[in-house]
């Protein structure tokens, strides 16, 4: 049997590599890529017989087609048989563990919490869903630029008394949490291939980031709950703004890392990140 790693890529397919080195062929990798920024040296995954590239959509952050996106790559992983076991990871992760603590675990670990929460900005993360978002039309490289046009969107609805877009239309309970994940083939294949996938896919049209709330709600809500581990096991450093936020890592948050059971670790880039990634490297051959 082998484990498949999903990745969400727009750039930097050094790092790719780096990730795709790190495992052996017990992995296969399905990667897609945001086809309005196709890397000139994608061509270097290309020769790789486990792992397999793809750029079906545009993906504005923010917007639908990154759920898509990430639908599209599990169906595809799905597909083969060999895989029994499913990680979602971005292009900016890098591996944390020895590699046989990926390849043998039938748990499900997912990050989520119940909304309304204190944890989400915009009426505890409801504004996102109740409202019509503006990030499937508009892609800006300033991010809060962005969400200030968004969040003057959403006051000019709530000014206008548009009505609310149901929130438990099709779910029970509505869940969020972290985009990343780790799980089984069976609860996988039950979020792709629920008989309601279309209507929930549908229902998050205009919502901001729906890959936040998409898996935890199917899940939460089926009889798979007693199975998901309220942990998504991603190292992500929220607090430091080193770079951007999530903050780009660097060498001193290697003792952090390894302190816990983590599966992998976010964001890395060339500048800042290659001495931790040597670090970890070396830890775990």
């Amino acid at each position: 049997m082998k484990t498949a790693i999903l990745i969400t890529a727009y750039k930097n397919v050094h790092q790719l590599l780096d990730i795709i080195n790190y495992f052996d062929d017990r992995f296969n990798f399905y990667i897609h890529f945001d086809k309005k920024n196709n890397p000139s040296d994608i061509h270097k995954l290309l020769g790789y017989k486990n792992v397999h590239v793809y750029t079906e959509y545009k993906v504005n952050w923010g917007s639908l087609n990154h759920l898509k996106a990430i639908l599209f790559l599990s169906e595809k992983a799905l597909k083969d048989l060999e895989n029994n076991y499913f990680h979602l990871i971005s292009g900016q992760d890098f591996p944390t563990k020895p590699i046989d603590f990926y390849t043998n675990n039938s748990q499900n670990f997912l990050q989520f919490e119940q909304l309304p929460t204190v944890s989400w900005n915009g009426n505890g993360g409801l504004d996102r869903y109740h409202y019509f978002n503006i990030f499937d039309y508009i892609s800006l490289k300033n991010k809060n630029r962005l969400f200030k046009l968004n969040n003057w969107f959403i006051k000019l609805q709530k000014a206008c008394k548009i009505k609310r877009r149901s929130l438990n239309y099709d779910f029970k309970i509505i869940y969020g949490g972290g985009t990343w994940w780790s799980l089984n083939r069976e609860a996988l294949e039950y979020v792709v291939f629920n008989p309601k996938s279309n209507i929930y896919l549908r229902r998050m049209r205009y919502c901001f980031c729906s890959e936040e709330i998409y898996f935890q709600s199917i899940l939460i809500n089926s009889h798979l709950q007693p199975t998901i581990q309220n942990n998504n096991l991603r190292y992500i450093d929220w607090q430091s703004n080193r770079g951007g936020i999530p903050s780009y890592l660097d060498s001193t948050d290697f003792d952090k890392i390894i302190s816990r059971d983590y599966l992998f670790a976010r964001k890395f880039n060339d500048e800042s990140s290659d001495k931790l990634k040597d670090l970890l490297i070396s830890k775990n051959k």
